[in-house]
């Protein structure tokens, strides 16, 4: 599968990392994402970077990772000449993602009905922290109150005694993300079966709950799932244990029995082979303390490059709790592609995750052509699926919709992150298009198609 969106155009009028992430997503799998921002930008412009604090110039995560490869627009929508340009990029959409609030939304003349007025094939996506009906669908939240507090993941993830953890950054809105960009693959799916728009509602909320299932299932019988003991594990081969270099490991050997004896003999236990209190996984866990503690010992004497070297090998599942630098350094992170290299629109070169969605028959090799389609600059990664381009800076008032639909390179006025595209541009996306595409009508859109007998 590659690019699977090309072709696409999606418009984004949304802040923040939650909506835009999906509209980054859609541009890696090949969309043309349009970024329309206010006049005072994006407000996630305004986020410290962290990076930058370290020391020189750096990428900030907070713009590159929700942005990337999309271009950007700057339209005073509350303005007669800002709506004009709204109304004339969304008649040109396959998709509007949004995460204005619904008073916003109609102040503004961007909720469904007026954007399906100029364009009744418009498939409309609502992102929201706590969904569409009830009392707080009019209220704003981030993933840390709707998901995190709400959802039931703050009390998870809490012992005890101790004060909250708090949650990683953008947890929730990378995943909610993802469920909106999928979503929208399969809404465009039934359109071109039924020939029928879709509108798409994700809250942070039920994001949240959806990670948080058994959980949430099970509350009103237990009340909560107790947390595991890791020093009692009733299995000890599905547990954490440190190392001498106060690092951790984790052995996910669910069989246990299957991996008892060569677990004994990689960690040079032969007498726990032989211990009758550990014999079978039923004995195991009614002495998992003794059992755990065992292991423990052993793994807290020698350091996790120590453990790395003997448990190489192994046949059941382990694996080294990473630090984020670390994970750069994975051997399948960089096999698989999973982190191309960007350089931002200031020049500064940075890795960041994304989709990779290059199936093995379909590695490109040494002396290979590009596809028309791939308009992306060539980057280090093998794998065609990801981002190319980084993210637009701000982009400013545009002269009219038209130089968009036209233009490889901004007009003055405005940005665009695929001012490097190659090949001759199109109306549709600024990309060459396939001559086996299904042809379209005089007016630019697919033939409707008659639904299929079901």
């Amino acid at each position: 599968m590659t690019r699977p969106f090309s072709g696409v155009r999606v418009v984004e009028v949304a802040s923040w990392s939650f909506v835009p992430t999906a509209g980054a997503i859609m541009a890696d799998l090949g969309a043309d994402v349009i970024k329309v921002e206010p006049p005072t930008g994006d407000p996630q412009r305004g986020l410290l970077n962290l990076l930058a604090m370290a020391g020189g110039p750096a990428a900030n995560p907070f713009v590159e990772i929700p942005n990337r490869g999309k271009r950007s627009i700057t339209l005073d929508l509350a303005s007669t000449g800002g709506r004009e340009v709204m109304l004339a990029l969304a008649a040109s959409a396959d998709v509007f993602i949004t995460s204005y609030l619904p008073d916003v939304r109609a102040r503004l003349g961007i909720d469904v009905d007026d954007l399906r007025a100029v364009n009744p094939r418009l498939v409309y996506v609502r992102g929201s922290g706590w969904g569409s009906h009830g009392p707080m669908a009019g209220t704003g939240g981030f993933d840390l109150a709707a998901a995190w507090a709400s959802a039931s993941m703050a009390f998870k993830m809490t012992r005890p005694g101790e004060e909250p953890m708090f949650q990683p950054a953008a947890f929730f809105d990378l995943q909610g993300s993802n469920t909106i960009a999928g979503a929208v693959g399969m809404a465009l799916f039934d359109r071109e079966r039924t020939g029928e728009p879709t509108v798409i509602d994700v809250s942070l909320l039920n994001v949240g709950m959806w990670a948080l299932s058994a959980d949430i299932m099970a509350g009103p019988t237990v009340g909560a799932i107790p947390a595991p003991n890791r020093a009692s594990a009733a299995n000890p081969l599905v547990n954490s244990y440190p190392t001498a270099d106060d690092r951790w490991l984790y052995l996910v050997c669910l069989q246990s029995d299957r991996f008892w004896l060569e677990l004994c003999d990689v960690i040079g236990r032969p007498d726990l082979a032989a211990d009758e209190r550990f014999s079978d996984m039923t004995l195991r866990a009614q002495h998992a303390a003794d059992c755990v503690a065992e292991l423990e010992k052993t793994f807290r004497s020698e350091t996790l490059d120590h453990w790395r070297t003997r448990l190489e090998g192994f046949s059941g599942v382990w694996a080294p709790a990473l630090t984020p630098a670390e994970v750069h350094e994975h051997p399948q992170v960089g096999a698989n592609g999973y982190l191309p290299e960007v350089t931002s629109a200031e020049g500064i070169p940075y890795r960041l995750p994304a989709p990779r969605c290059a199936s093995a028959t379909s590695r490109p090799r040494p002396g290979d052509r590009r596809p028309s389609w791939a308009s992306t600059p060539r980057r280090s990664s093998s794998s065609w699926g990801a981002t190319g381009t980084p993210s637009p800076s701000s982009g400013r008032r545009a002269r009219s919709v038209e130089d968009l639909n036209r233009r490889r390179t901004p007009w003055p006025g405005t940005t665009s992150s695929s001012s490097t595209a190659s090949g001759p541009p199109t109306a549709r996306s600024g990309r060459s298009r396939s001559s086996t595409r299904r042809p379209r009508t005089a007016s630019g859109r697919f033939p409707r198609r008659r639904p299929r007998p079901r």
